[in-house]
């Protein structure tokens, strides 16, 4: 019975938090003797398969937060180096991580490992470069973790604020997240998630230019599909610019450049 309340906690639980559900001491040393839990520190018991990650952060006295628990959740973030957690007590002994400091925006129950999804999302956004960080705020609004009225009515960080000014809840990946505020300038409707020809775009921008942005995603079957809809596109009059993720993070201003030069020969307006 034991074993299965630690489970049902998340297979990292604190000694005193068993302690609250009525395991004695003695029976605690008897599961850790017979190699059905294991210490973790002074404070934490674990189950043997449990989370790394969360044995981790058991034993360094942090919770996971800001872009490693967002990546965790299955949002999209850029890649990045080092873990980021935050104090679970004064003393965290985190070694090579990047430790967040700051208060947080909703309290952290003494038994989390892991930062309620507002903390990460507050993080991420003093953290990360704006359109990294714009990417894993909409990603979550796509993902239902949170709505943006919740988020509004939190007291947040000025960082945070603009994020919450600036998110939509219908990116179709994170790769979009980064267009919207990059193409603002021109001036010209710039609108996501378009169905043309039964099939979603990524972005219409004007009357007939479609921006199509590839994840790791558009390989084989689904890069045949785009060959075709991009050829159907094509006979109805639009003009498709395809551009793939290593450009959109890393080499913007090609992808600005096929834009403006577009829009510079009216390949935006209908004729």
């Amino acid at each position: 019975m034991s074993v299965s309340i630690v489970r049902a906690l998340g297979g990292v639980v604190r000694t005193r938090t068993l302690e609250d559900q009525g395991v004695s001491a003695h029976h605690r040393a008897k599961l850790v003797s017979s190699g059905s839990l294991v210490r973790v520190g002074r404070s934490w018991l674990a189950l043997p398969d449990a989370d790394a990650a969360l044995v981790r952060a058991a034993r360094d006295g942090v919770v996971l937060t800001c872009i490693t628990e967002a990546k965790r959740r299955g949002l999209w973030v850029l890649a990045y180096n080092e873990a980021h957690v935050a104090p679970s007590g004064t003393h965290p002994r985190a070694k090579g991580a990047h430790i967040h400091w700051a208060t947080p925006a909703v309290p952290r129950h003494p038994d989390a490992l892991v930062d309620p999804i507002e903390n990460v999302l507050v993080l991420v956004a003093s953290c990360q470069p704006h359109d990294a960080a714009l990417a894993v705020r909409e990603s979550a609004l796509s993902a239902g973790l949170v709505s943006l009225d919740a988020m509004r009515r939190l007291r947040l960080p000025p960082a945070a604020r603009r994020l919450c000014d600036g998110a939509v809840p219908w990116s179709g990946s994170g790769l979009e997240s980064f267009i919207v505020p990059r193409l603002r300038w021109l001036r010209i409707p710039l609108v996501p998630q378009v169905w043309i020809a039964r099939h979603r775009v990524d972005f219409l921008i004007g009357d007939r230019l479609v921006l199509q942005i590839d994840g790791g995603t558009h390989v084989d079957a689904q890069r045949e599909e785009d060959i075709r809809h991009d050829a159907e596109l094509a006979l109805l009059g639009y003009h498709v610019i395809r551009v793939g993720y290593r450009q959109v993070v890393h080499r913007w201003h090609e992808v600005q450049d096929l834009v403006m030069r577009a829009v510079a020969q009216g390949l935006h307006v209908a004729r």
